[in-house]
């Protein structure tokens, strides 16, 4: 982890350095399918995924989900992070290279602790957002 950021010198407007992955792949699905306990189909089966419309087996969304909180993680510490809320928006595919933003949108204090809220977004390579929040996050000060 970075050194960590401190709430007196942090700036709404302030960028969290992005987190690059590589391409989705289909090893990358069927581990987290194994680590996450999600064995949806739709997430390893091309057949099943063809059936279903999709042309292609899909990635998680709490993968994605988990990559942006990774982007947090590498700058503050898990237990730091108050709150943390995704929307979804396209579904990623095999081959997607997902990068991941988070930044600073807001500064205040919440029952006398020092809090940015970091708004955190997922896009892939030609820049389709894939999904979109917002984290809590304590500092100090």
């Amino acid at each position: 982890m970075a050194e960590a950021l401190r709430h007196s010198q942090v700036q709404v407007g302030d960028a969290l350095p992005a987190l690059a992955l590589p391409p989705v792949t289909r090893l990358a699905l069927a581990l987290y399918c194994g680590a996450s306990g999600d064995h949806n189909p739709l997430h390893v089966d091309s057949d099943f995924a063809r059936e279903a419309g999709l042309g292609d087996v899909i990635a998680h969304g709490m993968l994605v989900m988990a990559w942006m909180g990774r982007t947090l993680t590498a700058q503050v510490p898990q237990a730091a992070i108050r709150e943390y809320a995704t929307r979804f928006h396209a579904m990623t595919r095999v081959g997607d290279a997902i990068t991941c933003t988070a930044t600073i949108v807001d500064k205040h204090h919440h029952d006398g602790e020092p809090r940015v809220r970091i708004a955190v977004e997922a896009r892939d390579q030609r820049g389709e957002l894939k999904a979109a929040g917002e984290a809590v996050v304590a500092l100090p000060a």
